[in-house]
């Protein structure tokens, strides 16, 4: 039972909750910037009973292996990549919102606004969902962070059936709305996400 109040285990909990709300409250922050209060509804904050769920299993993933196989826990250049997934994700998606401004909403949008473009420089240059392949990033890193083998597969798994299921759907309207642009565009940049067209 000391495992769990041992010095590994308040840093790389306190590292993982710290991301966590970090994460959240710079995600409905950045929403109320662009969109203003009166636009930004709780949805913003990202938080769902799928996640909440995903995150207390890993939780109990890490107690229960710190308890049982503490040593699994001493990995330290393993948790330090799991963190430096973190960062690097959470950049990539904030410069990502950032760069998209207003054009960015957490919600697929069916109709355009008058003020929605294409967004195809910055990071977009490159990557038509920059802010997916970051909370994609950030998510399978939260998992390294606390050396959890079970959750960074299922959340690996998880979060890359979730973009497979909404990067086509998303793209179906923003073809609608911008059409050959968007065919082209598409044409020369990734997803953002490994083995999503």
């Amino acid at each position: 039972m000391s495992d769990i109040f041992s010095f590994t285990a308040f840093r790389q909990i306190s590292q993982m909750l710290y991301a966590i709300f970090f994460f959240h409250s710079s995600e409905f922050l950045l929403a109320v910037y662009f969109h203003g209060i009166q636009k930004v509804t709780p949805n913003s904050l990202l938080l769902s009973i799928d996640y909440v769920m995903a995150m207390i299993f890993s939780l109990v993933e890490y107690l229960v292996e710190i308890h049982f196989f503490p040593e699994m826990k001493e990995q330290w250049a393993i948790s330090n990549m799991g963190l430096a997934l973190v960062v690097v994700g959470e950049i990539i998606r904030k410069l990502a919102i950032i760069t998209a401004g207003r054009s960015f909403t957490h919600l697929i949008k069916k109709y355009i606004d008058d003020d929605h473009v294409l967004i195809t420089h910055g990071l977009y240059k490159y990557v038509r969902h920059p802010s997916y392949c970051g909370f994609f990033l950030w998510s399978i890193g939260t998992q390294i962070v606390l050396c959890n083998p079970l959750c960074t597969l299922a959340f690996a798994l998880m979060v890359w059936h979730f973009f497979h299921m909404r990067i086509p759907y998303e793209e179906f309207f923003l073809r609608q709305y911008f059409g050959s642009q968007y065919e082209a565009y598409a044409r020369r940049t990734s997803s953002g996400i490994p083995f999503i067209k």
